[in-house]
């Protein structure tokens, strides 16, 4: 029997399709985009207004209590911060670097440079903290020069005396900015701010490893809010309440999760835990007081999300009491996961909730393509937002996402070369995510994603192995002995992987799983042969791991290129385990 399945307030899906004689496919959504504000602080400017009272930031003081910050609150101190960094000259030619991470510090610091048409750029965290030699962060300080520096903490005192030059101002509470009342200079700084005004840098690492600046416009912030509210009217239906550890210096939780907030007067409750073993206690903590009417993270949240709900009955029934819609992004969702939370769902509630996704980038706003409320399945990204316009172009035998709107950047700070190849001859951002429809026949169901264009390779025998397709069936069919996995074999026989182990399990296991993995593999470009566990973790020095906590495949790679001639050594290194001969036959 079909369980019911909560009200979320989403719409149902939509699409009007062109199909072209080479192969690409033009969608759009027959909804119209509505009108949106030629800057995102005109948002906070309404609700102090509308709602001046309501909480818009809240984070855990010393005493563990919430310190909360109103909408009135936050106008004033953005006003007065303002006039701060005005007073300091500092402009689009001058902007300013944040390396500290969530806060209400933060949010007031941020929000004054947005309201002035101050540049300014969040930087991850662990570029100054989890790393010895900042060749990221010296990367990212020489492409943006910033004359001023926000951190909060001393901890950051060292990667900012390897990267800063002298007369470099830094700086670590936003009161050192409050000093005075909002001048007039503040009133004419807003006016001249508008929808091309460049807000800020977002500085992702792609497939390369080295980062890349891109362009965030106030039109790109504003359209794309108007585009999330489109395809999620729920969020406008009544104020959200958000409970979110996404870093804001990436764009799924500075511009999708803190704008949700912001644009929609909602009220966000900053996580300082994150899905780490030991940080995700705080998470619970907040999860168990605070019950969210939506909830974003990423898989592995959601992995250890579920693992704690089926342990406490308090956390299950905060979580689920007013909860309209779970969304998930930044990469795939195993579907046992998915099931599972459902399941919870079901026996705490009685209902199930929507689950949904999208397919975005940084580039892109992020918001680009979401599912609907038919929902959604593991793998299946959904069709484009009111406003965007999706082209799925031919590239060798694959077809590639292209998006085209209001919500693309114009491109990458400094970098005319990267900003030229980023973009078709129709003026399309190349997304470099292969997609294809789930039904052909019923093109309304959306398309999957197929994963990334530039990991996938031909073996020596010419044939394509699709990498994310094969890591991802790994990864599932293994459980939680994995952590992660990274797919070698360009120009090789068959297809192995370095894998990054959750637990420790025995040879027998492991060897075990691989044959059960082998079998069920359709052909030498989905089957893996051979695996090597890794004892080291992945390098945030090395770029190994993304800002946003993902493996940069191409990185380890040619980090570990010794480990991988081990993969395929003749005669096998007793360190490698392979599908034995009676299951590779």
């Amino acid at each position: 029997m079909k369980r019911p399945v909560r009200e979320s307030g989403v719409l149902p899906a939509a699409a009007e399709f062109d199909y072209r004689d080479d192969g690409s496919i033009y969608v759009r959504s027959p909804r119209p985009l509505g009108p949106y504000p030629a800057k995102i602080t005109e948002r906070l400017e309404f609700w102090a207004e509308r709602a001046g009272d309501r909480t818009f930031l809240a984070q855990r003081g010393p005493d563990g209590q919430w310190q909360r910050l109103t909408y009135r609150e936050a106008l004033t101190r953005v006003r007065r911060a303002a006039q701060g960094l005005l007073d300091r000259n500092l402009s689009a030619e001058r902007p300013i670097a944040i390396l500290s991470g969530n806060s209400i510090e933060h949010a007031v610091f941020a929000l004054a440079a947005l309201y002035t048409g101050v540049l300014y750029s969040p930087i991850a965290p662990a570029y100054s903290l989890a790393s010895t030699d900042f060749t990221t962060l010296r990367e990212i300080w020489d492409t943006l020069r910033p004359a001023l520096v926000f951190a909060e903490s001393a901890a950051f005192d060292r990667a900012i005396e390897a990267v800063a030059p002298e007369g470099v101002e830094r700086i670590s509470s936003c009161t050192a900015l409050e000093s005075a009342d909002a001048g007039p200079a503040v009133n004419c700084a807003h006016a001249k701010v508008g929808p091309d005004t460049v807000a800020k840098i977002l500085f992702t690492s792609g497939s390369t490893g080295h980062p890349k600046g891109v362009i965030n416009t106030q039109r790109m912030l504003c359209s794309n809010q108007e585009m999330i509210r489109a395809a999620l009217p729920c969020l406008a239906e009544e104020p959200p309440v958000l409970c979110d550890w996404l870093p804001w210096n990436h764009t799924f939780g500075g511009n999708h999760n803190f704008g949700i907030a912001l644009f929609n007067g909602g009220t966000l409750y900053i996580d300082e835990g994150r899905p780490a073993a030991n940080q995700f206690a705080r998470t619970i903590e907040n999860l168990r007081e605070i019950p969210t009417t939506a909830y974003f993270n990423v898989p592995k949240g959601y992995e250890m999300l579920v693992s704690a709900l089926r342990d406490d009955e308090t956390l299950r029934r905060t979580f689920f009491s007013r909860v309209r819609i779970v969304f998930y992004a930044a990469a795939g969702l195993r579907q046992k996961v998915w099931d599972d939370l459902q399941d919870l769902a079901y026996q705490t509630c009685g209902e199930e909730i929507l689950m949904i996704t999208g397919l975005g980038s940084t580039e892109t706003g992020p918001a680009a393509v979401f599912t609907s409320r038919e929902g959604a399945s593991a793998g299946r990204i959904g069709l484009p937002v009111p406003g965007v316009e999706l082209k799925v172009a031919p590239v060798g035998q694959r077809l590639e996402a292209r998006v085209r709107g209001p919500n693309v950047t114009p491109g990458f700070w400094n970098d005319d070369v990267r900003t030229r190849a980023a973009f078709d001859e129709e003026g399309f951002y190349r997304m470099g995510d292969a997609v294809r429809l789930a039904d052909a026949s019923d093109p309304l169901q959306g398309f999957l994603f197929e994963g990334r264009i530039a990991e996938d390779f031909k073996l020596s025998t010419g044939t394509w192995v699709c990498v994310e397709s094969v890591r991802s069936r790994l990864l599932s069919h293994f459980g939680d002995t994995l952590q992660d996995a990274v797919i070698a074999g360009p120009d090789r026989h068959y297809v192995s992987a370095l894998v990054f182990p959750a637990r420790r399990a025995s040879r027998e296991e492991l060897q075990n799983l691989l044959n059960e993995f082998a079998s069920g593999s359709t052909g030498v470009s989905t089957c893996v042969a051979r695996i090597l566990l890794l004892g080291d973790p992945p390098s945030a020095d090395a770029r190994e791991v993304t800002a946003k906590g993902n493996l940069n495949q191409k990185a380890v790679l040619e980090n570990r290129a010794a480990l991988v001639e081990e993969l395929y050594a003749e005669p096998r290194s007793p360190h490698v385990i392979e599908v034995t001969e009676e299951i590779s036959k």
